[in-house]
């Protein structure tokens, strides 16, 4: 017999329901979601509640730590500088692999083992992705011009065609997008995860961002946990410090996302099972949402 306590979440989850019918939401999924076996069959079933119910997901994941596997396998050092991954022709060989073919197949997969229909995209097909070689710069000494760095094929988002996952929403299916672009030149680019969700929330005017991490999600001064925010108030705690390391590029995908028209952007606890779910369909959520 169904608790009362599961009675009760469903009758939290209607009203969301309702209101997120034929509304799109960009999920980056990454983090403890993508390693732990429990979390990765909780997120796929959540996937395809969504779909079932009336909502659009589109997926953008990672695959840091599977990469770093295989290179170590083949006798390869990942090597990073500014926490990016140096990717030169061979490590883009691999990446490629690894994040079109080994990862993205895996998760499509799962989700049409649990009653979804994913399909599994890179920015390549349908020209999705386009990219730029990145230009990282060096931290400049006193009184020295900042330096260029090359880390070989790592992109940023240039533009989104997103006609083919407009095309798939539009249908009973669900994109599964691999992080990879292809530049003017021809050339294949890996980048970021976190930017290219943000950058494809932006251009579907999505209802909804959501960023999964291995954090319970953006903290206040007070160490606290901050449930609901402004983009203002987050500007604040960046200029502050408050918000620093490795949630700061997150909190700024967030806030490009909102700034550019996306109806909120969340910073969602992963290690949770089903956040995505709970924060969607609950009032109290998993995580952080900001909005304009």
């Amino acid at each position: 017999m169904p608790s009362s306590s599961s009675v009760g979440l469903l009758i939290e989850a209607l009203p969301y329901i309702r209101k997120f019918q034929g509304k799109t939401f960009v999920i980056k999924y990454g983090g403890n979601a993508m390693v732990d076996p429990a979390l990765k069959d909780g997120f796929a079933r959540d996937i395809v509640l969504m779909k079932l119910v009336g909502m659009n997901p589109v997926v953008v994941h990672g695959g840091g730590p599977q990469i770093g596997r295989l290179l170590s396998r083949i006798g390869k050092e990942s090597q990073f500088v500014q926490g990016m991954r140096v990717t030169d022709q061979e490590t883009m060989d691999v990446v490629e692999m690894v994040l079109g073919g080994l990862v993205n197949k895996e998760i499509v997969h799962l989700i049409n083992r649990h009653g979804g229909k994913a399909v599994g995209l890179s920015g390549k097909d349908g020209a999705m992705i386009k990219a730029r070689k990145l230009a990282l710069h060096a931290v400049p000494g006193e009184g020295l011009p900042s330096e260029i760095i090359d880390i070989g094929h790592v992109g940023e988002v240039t533009g989104i065609n997103a006609e083919l996952v407009s095309l798939l929403d539009g249908g009973d299916f669900i994109p599964v997008i691999a992080p990879i672009g292809i530049g003017d030149d021809g050339a294949t680019y890996n980048i970021n995860a976190d930017l290219v969700a943000g950058s494809l929330a932006a251009t579907l005017s999505a209802e909804k961002l959501l960023l999964l991490t291995n954090t319970a999600g953006v903290l206040g001064a007070d160490g606290q946990l901050m449930a609901r925010v402004d983009a203002a108030h987050v500007e604040r705690l960046v200029a502050e410090g408050v918000i620093h390391g490795g949630m700061l590029p997150k909190v700024r995908c967030a806030l490009d996302a909102v700034a550019a028209g996306v109806g909120s952007a969340h910073i969602v606890d992963g290690r949770v099972a089903h956040a995505v779910l709970l924060e969607v369909l609950t009032d109290d959520g998993v995580g952080t949402l900001i909005h304009a």
